[in-house]
């Protein structure tokens, strides 16, 4: 991947008010794969104590979106078009972790999938799975 593309995804991050707002970080970028993480703080729980799907889900489409975006030419941008999550287990621990990467890029859909995990000291559990589609966006 292109130093360009790495710093075009950074400042892009930047700007995303939400992810800002769950204190969420780009850990790594490599072409097609993007993983990012947040914490589970107490803004950002459900009543049983465990992270909000709002956080697994906000998290997943962003890695899954910036995923596709490594992949797009530098002008290019990406919108979600659909994206499906399977909640597989409780999200329990100290930080969320999601890994967005492209299955399949094309000029017109990206076929994306993002694994979430909840991580704590010793463990790491896959807390869910989702899959999506990113319709890129071209300058006219």
């Amino acid at each position: 991947m292109t130093p360009e593309i790495s710093e075009k995804l950074h400042e892009s991050f930047a700007k995303q008010s939400m992810m800002s707002t769950f204190g969420a970080r780009i850990d790594e970028i490599r072409h097609g794969q993007v993983t990012l993480h947040a914490p589970i703080n107490e803004g950002c729980m459900q009543q049983h104590g465990f992270a909000h799907a709002a956080l697994t889900f906000g998290l997943g489409d962003s890695a899954a979106g910036y995923s596709a975006l490594s992949v797009m030419p530098l002008e290019a941008e990406v919108l979600t078009s659909e994206m499906k999550i399977h909640l597989l287990a409780p999200a329990k621990g100290e930080r969320l972790e999601a890994v967005g990467k492209v299955i399949k890029p094309g000029k017109r859909l990206v076929i994306v999938q993002a694994e979430v995990f909840a991580v704590s000291d010793s463990t790491r559990t896959q807390v869910a799975l989702m899959t999506g589609t990113m319709v890129p966006v071209l300058p006219k």
